[in-house]
Order: C-alpha cells, then sequence, then structure tokens
C-alpha cells in the first residue's frame, strides 16, 4: 500500500479497541505495516484481519505492557517480522479513579505502571532500531526520521478530580516525551505526545453499562458525563477517528520538525 508511511513500521500498544483502533487502521492506510497490540487476542486480531482485508500487513502481539518482559518481546517479534522499527505509539492505558483520602496505594501504583513505566521500558528497547539505526543512517548520510508518539491526556496537564493517580502518570509522560526529544532529537527522533480531552471511548462511556478493565468498572457516571460534555467549547465529545489523526500527524512526515511538544486534542478544553 502506497502513502505517506509506505513501508514503515509502526508499533501501536492498546490498538485492539478505541482510538488505537483507528490509529492503526490509518497508519496501514497510508501504507504503514502495523503492529496491532493488546491484552485482549480478539480486538486485536479484529484489527489486523481488517488491515489485511484492504491489502495491507498487519502483526498481531498480545501481552500485559506492564509486564517485565512484554518490551523485549514485542521489539523481538517486531523486528523478526519485518526488520525495523519506525514508529512507536504508546497508548494502552485505563482509569482507576478514586479521591485521593480513598485511592490505595495499588491503584495509584497501578496508573503509574500503564501509563508511565510501560512506556519508559518501551521507548529504551527501542534504542537499538531507532536511536543506533539512526546512527548509522547519519554516517552514511541518510535523513530517515523515526516517530515516538506519547498518549496522554488533559487530565496530565490540569488534573482532574478523582484522578490523582492518572493525572500524576499522564504529567510524568509528558515529562518523558520531551526528554526524549531532547536526548534523541539529533538523530532525527520526533518524539511528542497528544493529550486528549473527552474523547468518546470505552473509558469515557456511560458508567451504568458496567464496562470492566483488569476488573476496574469504567466510564463515567451519565449525569456527570453529559455535564462534562456541556463544559466542552465544541459542545460534543471527540470521536476516537479525530483522536487518531492527531497521532497520525505526529508519526508522519507531517511533523518531522515537529518535537517535544504536546497536541492538546480537547474540542477547545483547557481547564
Amino acid at each position: 500500500m502506497g502513502g505517506m508511511l509506505a513501508d514503515q513500521v509502526a508499533i501501536i500498544t492498546g490498538s485492539g479497541r478505541g482510538v488505537g483502533r483507528e490509529a492503526a487502521l490509518m497508519m496501514a492506510e497510508h501504507g504503514a505495516k502495523v503492529v496491532v497490540s493488546d491484552r485482549d487476542e480478539g480486538p486485536a486480531h479484529e484489527v489486523a484481519a481488517a488491515i489485511r482485508t484492504k491489502g495491507g500487513e498487519a502483526l498481531v502481539y498480545t501481552g500485559d505492557v506492564t509486564a517485565a518482559d512484554f518490551a523485549k518481546g514485542i521489539l523481538d517479534a517486531t523486528v523478526a517480522a519485518y526488520g525495523r522499527l519506525d514508529i512507536l505509539v504508546n497508548n494502552a492505558g485505563y482509569t482507576s479513579d478514586a479521591l485521593i483520602h480513598k485511592m490505595t496505594d495499588e491503584q495509584f501504583q497501578a496508573m503509574l505502571d500503564i501509563h508511565l513505566i510501560a512506556p519508559f521500558r518501551l521507548i529504551r528497547e527501542a534504542a537499538p532500531y531507532m536511536r543506533d539505526a539512526a546512527k548509522k543512517e547519519i554516517e552514511q548520510g541518510i535523513v530517515h526520521h523515526r516517530k515516538i508518539v506519547n498518549v496522554s491526556s488533559v487530565a496530565g496537564i490540569s488534573g482532574n478530580v478523582g484522578q490523582a493517580n492518572y493525572s500524576s502518570a499522564k504529567a510524568g509522560m509528558v515529562g518523558l516525551t520531551k526528554t526524549v526529544a531532547k536526548e534523541w532529537a539529533g538523530f532525527n527522533i520526533n518524539s511528542n505526545a497528544v493529550a486528549f480531552g473527552f474523547i468518546d471511548t470505552r473509558l469515557t462511556q456511560p458508567k451504568e453499562l458496567g464496562e470492566t478493565v483488569e476488573g476496574v468498572a469504567v466510564g463515567i457516571p451519565e449525569k456527570v458525563r453529559n455535564l462534562f460534555i456541556d463544559k466542552i467549547p465544541q459542545k460534543r465529545a471527540g470521536d476516537p477517528k479525530e483522536a487518531a489523526a492527531g497521532i497520525f500527524y505526529l508519526a508522519s512526515p507531517l511533523s518531522n520538525y515537529v518535537n517535544g511538544q504536546v497536541l492538546h486534542i480537547n474540542g477547545g478544553t483547557y481547564t
């Protein structure tokens, strides 16, 4: 498949559903070979099948991104299949909400593990295929941009009631993003983040629907959900495709001179 990402290889964690799914489909449509990664095999294989149906290439890698051996496993599988890595999207995550005085150590640590420690491990594990590969290219006079896109949140910028754990982890992801940009920009590696506002996914659907992730109920009570949406200047939740478009932009050649930035995708919400 031709396109802006022709022959590039992209890992997208949490790409079995929601924004990650739309990002995987979008990148594949523009020619990328996509490693679809999710905890759940069913959704991951469905996304891969959708990519292949349209003539694209996809590899499925399932597992828990917080596992100590996950980063090495997915990088080994990617390189064994495609021989390279051009794009890394750290998207996997969920929420586990509680007010600070009721939040457990386990709840706080769980959000750090999935939203901050897992991305750090993946970036570190990717170094030989991004940073080191770029060094060799530069010595040969080759300029090839590689992209790291980390998914943060408005909560990581402004905080959010009931989400001290999630907000802290997402704020840490911004710091990680900017540090990688400073360390790796000289190797033609662009490290940026998206900060999503209210995007219509299972994490923001009405809690009354009873959806759970990792045994934790997710979603927002419908009355509260409606109050949030009413405060958005555009007066609606964002669509997963709109959110994925921001990831695509930062993964594409369109952003080759964008580094260490946080792209807000929130319908105008800044508080």
